[in-house]
């Protein structure tokens, strides 16, 4: 069920190396540390844009290559195992299936071949309150303009065009009109972020559908689950190297029984996150039903949540007092999983939407 076909592991080897090559963690560093107001490299997105990666789920017919959701998850996956900071997510995920998903034939030709081709940077404002919800928005569209404000929007600091959850549907707004109001917010992940308050601003579209803001908020949160996997991964991979190499008392700390178990218990929590992040792209290129995905999007998010807080902890601690500084990488990858969690939803908050998707 879960194995690549040849396309797939081409373009997941392409990515492991071009992630390595050109986005090793020591670029975010240094764009943290020459205090880069974007957040990423726009030299970079545009090489990305020219390797396809931002069509990944586009057909063909808008200048895409049709890959999937499975082919995207795994270059998210990669981009997490670097802390690689792109919009990616934002424009060659979310943006994509909301048109898409919508149906609207005149948007999605007059906006997907931008987005293929990184002209482009979309971002998606939906919370309006401290923590995540997913419906019960305050925004609303009068006489095609839109009124509210939109908290914690996950690259709205850097977007030409930003999808907005309001009542209504969702609506497509220039992010550079006089009405749109962007306060930039400083993020501990180095990668910033908007809070966005819109007066009477135009809409470009508006993209409605029965359950068009969950459906396009599972895809969100499938696609960072797989990113999340991918800084999981890397996080116990070096984590697992130093204990192999470091020595205590004469011996290999890798040695003693009790850091024994508590690596074996991360390997095991990110088998299981690894399956349900599978099972979650696999449901959506599988056209499953709307509910069956929502529960997998909602699995996926809480397993990745929980797995990425326990293994950065143990990052931290494992490495003692190295761990604390800023000079090892362990701070980064904890700083980004802390925000990665509560980004459309915590584990907290999936845990309870599952039950409730289940009947509990």
């Amino acid at each position: 069920m879960f194995t690549l076909s040849e396309e797939q592991t081409l373009l997941r080897d392409a990515a492991r190396g071009f992630v390595a090559d050109k986005m090793p963690i020591s670029h975010l560093r240094r764009l943290r540390d020459s205090a880069n107001g974007d957040g990423f490299d726009r030299s970079l997105w545009a090489e990305i844009a020219a390797m396809g990666w931002t069509g990944v789920i586009v057909p063909e017919e808008y200048g895409g290559v049709a890959l999937g959701y499975g082919g995207l998850g795994l270059i998210l996956e990669q981009m997490g195992a670097t802390l690689a900071p792109s919009p990616l997510l934002s424009t060659a995920l979310i943006a994509p299936a909301g048109l898409m998903l919508s149906g609207d034939a005149a948007a999605q030709s007059h906006f997907l071949p931008a987005i293929v081709s990184g002209e482009a940077i979309w971002a998606l404002a939906v919370d309006e309150r401290a923590h995540h919800h997913g419906d019960g928005f305050a925004a609303r569209i009068d006489a095609g303009k839109v009124t509210g404000a939109k908290r914690f929007v996950a690259d709205g600091h850097i977007a030409d065009f930003l999808l907005v959850a309001t009542g209504q549907g969702l609506a497509i707004i220039d992010a550079k009109a006089d009405r749109v109001a962007i306060t930039r917010l400083t993020t501990v992940d180095s990668r910033g972020g908007a809070d966005i308050v819109f007066d009477a601003a135009p809409t470009l579209a508006v993209l409605q559908g029965p359950r068009l803001i969950e459906q396009v908020l599972d895809r969100a949160r499938i696609g960072l689950a797989a990113e999340m996997l991918g800084q999981a991964e890397a996080a116990f991979a070096q984590t697992a190297e130093y204990l192999k190499t470091r020595t205590q008392f004469g011996q290999l700390i890798g040695s003693f029984q009790g850091l024994q178990h508590r690596a074996a218990k991360m390997l095991v929590e990110l088998e299981l996150t690894r399956s349900c992040v599978l099972a979650a792209l696999a449901a959506l290129d599988g056209l499953d039903t709307d509910d069956k995905i929502a529960e997998a999007a909602s699995l996926a998010k809480a397993r990745a949540g929980d797995t990425l807080h326990a293994v950065t902890n143990e990052m931290v601690q494992m490495h003692g007092g190295i761990g604390m500084t800023d000079a090892h990488d362990s701070g980064l990858y904890l700083k980004r999983a802390r925000v990665a969690e509560a980004l459309y939803g915590s584990p907290g908050y999936h845990r309870n939407r599952f039950a409730s998707l289940n009947g509990f």
